[in-house]
């Protein structure tokens, strides 16, 4: 076991002790096999046919075990868990008061392996001063601060930050969540919405998992991603190189394959040579007449040239002389006074 100080703990070795209290090999059997505490965790079937008896009845055994060691652990006679209790709470003070089975492992284990985080979780299951949230769709299994908030309050909370976000309609910085649900500390608040599966965060704001600000699936969302940050047009190559530097899970992507997906998504707009922006900012798909056409169309008056290149430069990032050019030798635009034109009758 090592010293709190060092916030490493020896989960084989206080594990182990544990098993070793117990006096019947099938109790042993079964809370090592439930909680994965040396290889994967089993189902109660399994457990059950392993050991002759019913799925029900290993469940009634685990319980009964876990709730003795519990006490065990309160009143003081399991080696080592005082100190384990002592260091799990002291992370979980610096952590928001809840978070991750995962992150907790990562704090206090050498190699956070799956199977120290099975050990983190049953250890933290025997500590009375902790609250334990299991793992199934919608959270990840995680570890609380008892005094601060139980297990059903935990998972309460969790539902209101995600209804707030529903709410909100877009994603919004832990500040604002915080706010909508009436959390004083902002930090309890991103700690509690960290053991959402339903929810996800990226570069400082959260969001419904489901949406591509927060969590972007696929190079399309990741581009989208990269040129809303960004505020305002790029070139391909830029965007490439913003995605390697991303924090994107996966961002091995090439130059190519981001040309492709920028030319097939309608959410992308070419508005120059290799130069792409957002729809959403007011950009329409065309040529470069196109938009001449449609800012004449749109003024239904005769507009000087420059006027016309001020526009056009709204919504395409050319160079003046190919809005010229285009002004001046395409039949559709016609020439009423000098270097003002209008729209040909259609």
């Amino acid at each position: 076991m090592a010293d709190a100080a060092t916030t490493r703990l020896n989960t084989e070795a206080i594990v182990q002790g544990i098993l070793d209290s117990l006096t019947h090999d099938r109790e042993r059997e079964i809370i090592s096999r439930r909680f994965g505490l040396f290889d994967r965790k089993e189902t109660l079937e399994q457990i059950g046919e392993l050991l002759g008896i019913t799925r029900e009845r290993v469940r009634q055994l685990e319980k009964s075990v876990v709730a003795r060691l519990k006490t065990a652990t309160e009143q003081g006679d399991l080696k080592h868990m005082a100190e384990v209790e002592l260091a799990l709470s002291a992370k979980l003070e610096s952590m928001g008061t809840v978070a991750r089975v995962s992150d907790l492992s990562a704090a206090l284990t050498e190699e956070n392996s799956r199977t120290e985080q099975s050990r983190i979780a049953f250890l933290a299951s025997l500590c009375p001063s902790l609250a334990v949230v299991e793992d199934n769709d919608h959270f990840f299994y995680a570890v609380g601060l008892h005094r601060v908030r139980d297990e059903k309050t935990i998972r309460a909370t969790v539902g209101q930050i995600l209804d707030a976000v529903k709410r909100m309609g877009k994603p919004a910085s832990i500040e604002e969540i915080a706010g909508a649900v009436s959390i004083a500390d902002s930090e309890q608040a991103r700690a509690l919405a960290s053991i959402s599966k339903d929810l996800a965060t990226l570069n400082g704001r959260w969001g419904l998992v489901k949406w591509p600000m927060v969590n972007p699936k696929n190079i399309r969302d990741k581009i989208y991603v990269i040129l809303y940050e960004n505020g305002k047009h790029m070139h391909f190559n830029e965007i490439a190189e913003s995605i390697k530097a991303s924090d994107f899970k996966r961002k091995d992507v090439t130059v190519q394959a981001i040309h492709n997906e920028l030319i097939k998504d309608k959410r992308f707009v070419l508005i120059g040579r290799g130069i792409y922006a957002l729809k959403e900012w007011g950009y329409a798909k065309g040529t470069v007449a196109d938009i001449i056409s449609e800012v004449l169309r749109e003024a239904g008056e005769p507009l000087h040239r420059d006027e016309i290149v001020k526009r056009v430069l709204k919504s395409r990032f050319v160079k003046e002389t190919t809005i010229l050019l285009n002004l001046q030798g395409k039949a559709q635009f016609k020439r009423v006074a000098k270097a003002t034109y209008i729209l040909e009758q259609e």
